[in-house]
């Protein structure tokens, strides 16, 4: 409902903050410090240049504080408006006020994105307000939500799927109208495809509103990590121009898949905003209170420990309580599950950009009774050379585990002296996370995401080649621990080709065996790739969309993934090991470490090989893997099976053809000698059931809780 009409506004109240709606009337308040004149706008329509009604707010009567509001009768959900704010333009004291911009609600539960949108580089919505973005007020309680609720599925069943809303969907292959493509409602039509891949969780790349326009000219903002709004799910993604319909999709989709059993992360950035640096535009934060909403050196400039400009104030009281709102309307309105924050160490920084031992927010989100039971993810570095992997503050969070993805990546590729590492890494990661007394799943293990290389260009180039971005290449990471198997990009050598697809299949067992929770990137399953761009943010084309013909051409790949997910969720491997800290769960599960002879592992700096004999915690099963990380065929020699059966079966063997490189247990074939002889560069895994007897314990004594090493 949008309404022009004149009645004078009331005084209103300072809280709460944004636009609440209550007996035919909508209350707004705006925090605005140093501000000397504020002005709501409301629009008619969402493309109009010219406000159909202005209210200025009057100090003495609209004004408490440091926070303007009013309250007017008869308008409702719908109502586009902005904010008009007047002040000083000191930027040397963080007083970025103009009052040309139409600035946006930081609070605002729904934002319209005209058609037109656009702006001229750093002068923001000053020259056009018909193509500016606006907020609007919407009813966070109108839907109906038949009876869903966050899943709370806990952490030792969960298998998470980084994927990008649009990207999922935007290919031609995908075969949907073109009205859904890249949309909500498109991800709800492959909610199938991730069910019987065995995926519990999808982690949404951005879906806050952000600047589609933060790229280079000629490209658009495909990663979306330039946020706008906390609390708007991002237009661009949705079938309806309605912005009210936009939040509807959105929570359409959560409602699917919680149906469907899967559980929704939000890739959140409360570290910077699309605001970028001095000569960026001013959206928001920065026509409001510049000095409070940013980190500032003393002369008024922006700390940078982001790489994008600026810095968010996360720990200023606003701020604090700004994050904090936003992860509990995103929790309690729109059910989603879990967070992952991005360049999450920022958030540890004080207002003066230096590190603290205690940040206010972190420990906020970390005892928020709202959130309690929300998984909270932290990519634990941040771009100013801050890495807190294993050190992360806070009782309640998980960690992106970079350790796992450069330990596994170099030793796969055959660098020296990672044996140790890995295997470590393979059992949680007990070095850097048993002193915590965590459970195994604070490890949240990957070996690539959306930024870097895909796993088929991982194993296919040495090299970054981002050319298509516009930047000279220059852009991403040098540092890359790729190998491409001895020709650069695509080629039609058979040997090579192999080679790839055995690297690929040695990296996702490491992942999808190891101690921790897995995440996968999308399209790693099917051998998506990007073309040696390792990063494609501004790539809004099949560079980064996931081509679904990838399914049929690369169908043993999928199949592998999708057997080693089966192994993960089945209940009587996983086990019910609830409660029990990593360190507990790595000595419960009797692990023997070996090398080409049983019982004497090698862990100097030149040995690319080791062996595990690993029995379940509830001994009810045995396996025995053995990695081969040389470029060398290796015999080891087999410790005894112990089980049910006095051989050993072969589960999975890298580089044996599909379908014979990982099959059903039930049909894995028994082992007659008492050497294997591996391959170059393989990993095979053998299992064994044990008997009532073995059940009651193996003979053998407990490994040091922290591993190998």
């Amino acid at each position: 409902m949008t309404s022009c009409t004149a009645a004078p506004p009331s005084p209103g109240s300072s809280a709460p903050l944004g636009a609440s709606l209550s007996d035919g009337g909508v209350n707004f308040s705006l925090y605005a410090r140093r501000a000397t004149a504020v002005e709501l706008c409301l629009f008619a329509r969402l493309d109009d240049a010219v406000p159909c009604r202005r209210v200025a707010l009057d100090p003495d009567r609209h004004h408490t504080g440091d926070y303007w509001h009013c309250r007017l009768e008869g308008i409702g959900p719908g109502q586009p408006y902005g904010w008009r704010v007047e002040g000083p333009q000191q930027p040397q004291l963080g007083l970025r006020f103009n009052p040309a911009n139409l600035l946006l609600d930081p609070h605002g539960l729904a934002l319209a994105m005209p058609s037109g949108y656009g702006r001229a580089p750093g002068r923001s919505s000053a020259g056009d307000w018909g193509t500016a973005m606006k907020s609007v007020v919407a009813d966070p309680l109108a839907y109906d939500w038949e009876g869903d609720r966050p899943l709370h599925r806990p952490s030792r069943e969960t298998v998470i799927y980084e994927l990008h809303v649009r990207g999922f969907t935007a290919h031609p292959s995908a075969g949907l109208p073109p009205e859904q493509a890249g949309t909500y409602r498109g991800l709800i039509s492959r909610i199938p495809y991730l069910q019987d891949l065995g995926i519990t969780a999808v982690e949404l790349l951005p879906v806050f509103a952000f600047d589609p326009l933060a790229a280079p000219a000629g490209l658009r903002n495909y990663w979306g990590y330039q946020p706008v709004s906390f609390f708007a799910p991002h237009p661009g993604y949705a079938c309806s121009a309605d912005p009210l319909a936009v939040i509807d999709e959105f929570r359409d989709l959560v409602k699917a898949l919680h149906r469907a059993g899967i559980e929704v992360i939000l890739d959140v950035v409360f570290n910077h905003t699309a605001e970028g640096d001095a000569e960026g535009p001013a959206f928001c934060f920065r026509g409001l209170a510049d000095g409070d909403y940013y980190l500032q050196n003393e002369d008024g400039t922006y700390i940078d420990v982001t790489g994008c400009g600026n810095t968010f104030n996360a720990n200023h009281p606003v701020v604090r309580r700004l994050i904090r709102e936003s992860l509990r309307h995103w929790v309690q309105h729109l059910h989603v599950d879990g967070f992952r924050f991005d360049l999450a160490s920022v958030l540890d920084r004080d207002q003066t950009g230096r590190p603290t031992p205690l940040s206010p927010v972190l420990w906020d989100i970390d005892t928020d009774p709202v959130l309690a039971g929300t998984k909270l993810i932290a990519e634990a570095w941040d771009a100013g050379g801050l890495y807190q992997v294993g050190s992360f503050v806070g009782d309640n969070w998980q960690e992106w585990n970079g350790r796992f993805r450069d330990d596994v990546r170099r030793f796969i590729k055959g660098d020296r002296g990672l044996a140790a590492s890995v295997g470590q890494r393979l059992m949680g990661s007990p070095d850097i996370y048993g002193h915590k007394q965590r459970e195994a799943e604070a490890s949240v293990n990957f070996i690539t995401c959306h930024d870097g290389f895909t796993l088929a260009d991982l194993v296919s180039y040495n090299g970054k080649h981002n050319e298509a971005n516009g930047e000279g290449n220059r852009d991403g990471s040098d540092d890359n621990a790729s190998w491409n198997g001895g020709v650069e990009g695509p080629t039609t050598d058979v040997e090579v080709l192999a080679l790839r697809a055995r690297q690929s299949r040695n990296l996702l067992t490491m992942l999808l065996l190891a101690v921790g929770t897995p995440m996968l990137a999308m399209g790693d399953e099917l051998g998506r790739s990007q073309q040696g761009n390792n990063n494609a943010y501004a790539q809004d084309n099949p560079i980064s969309w996931l081509d679904w013909s990838l399914l049929e051409r690369n169908a043993d790949l999928h199949r592998f993934v999708r057997e080693l997910l089966a192994y993960r969720q089945r209940r009587d491997v996983v086990v019910n090991a609830r409660n029990l800290s990593l360190g507990e769960l790595v000595r419960r599960h009797h692990v023997r470490w070996h090398g080409v002879e049983p019982d004497q592992p090698d862990w100097s700096e030149s040995s690319h090989a080791f062996a595990a004999t690993i029995t379940s915690v509830d001994h009810r099963f045995r396996w025995h893997a053995m990695v081969n990380a040389w470029w060398e065929p290796l015999r080891f020699r087999l410790p005894g099976a112990e089980g049910d059966q006095p051989n050993w079966r072969r589960w999975i063997d890298t580089s044996r053809p599909s379908p014979e490189d990982i099959v059903p247990w039930i049909s894995a074939p028994a082992l007659e000698a008492d050497t294997y002889t591996l391959g170059p560069r393989s990993i095979v895994v053998l299992v064994v059931g044990l008997s009532s007897a073995a059940a009651a314990g193996d003979g053998h004594p407990d490994p040091p809780a922290a591993g190998p090493g």
